[in-house]
């Protein structure tokens, strides 16, 4: 009797360390599950497009309207050629909300006029010519356009 109480006992003890043990690795297991994380690509999208404009000032108005707008990872606009180079993220934004974005700063661009009121609140140096053209091609000469 008294070795089938000690062989009981033993067996429940291995069962005890064996349920610890088992559970232990369960709980590692999610742990290391948890911890990984998943990584999308985003796509950026380039595109350049007409935007008029005479000076520095100009210069800066436009790209803070650009990058105003949520998804636009950079922009930079090239007052000798008056355009505009914009990298932005095709799932949070789009063209047109870029056009939109500096025509409400006052900025035509080849697409949307700007706003009137915007442009009247312009400084003097920034007012440009509503004829002017955009995204000038080939060999732009400084004294082409105003050095403001």
């Amino acid at each position: 009797m008294r070795k089938v109480i000690l062989g009981v006992a033993m067996l429940a003890t291995i069962g005890l360390v064996s349920c610890k043990n088992e559970a232990k690795k369960e709980t590692e297991t999610k742990d290391i599950q948890t911890e990984q994380t998943t990584t999308q690509e985003v796509a950026m999208t380039t595109t350049t497009f007409g935007v008029r404009g005479n000076c520095g000032m100009c210069k800066s108005t436009i790209e803070k309207a650009v990058n105003g707008v949520d998804g636009v990872a950079s922009a930079e606009w090239d007052k000798l050629r008056k355009q505009v180079n914009v990298s932005f993220d095709g799932s949070k934004t789009n063209v047109d909300a870029i056009h939109n974005a500096i025509a409400a700063s006052g900025y035509d661009t080849d697409k949307v006029a700007g706003n009137e009121e915007a442009y009247g609140n312009l400084p003097g140096c920034c007012q440009y010519d509503h004829g002017m053209e955009m995204s000038l091609k080939g060999d732009v000469k400084a004294d082409e356009t105003s050095n403001h």
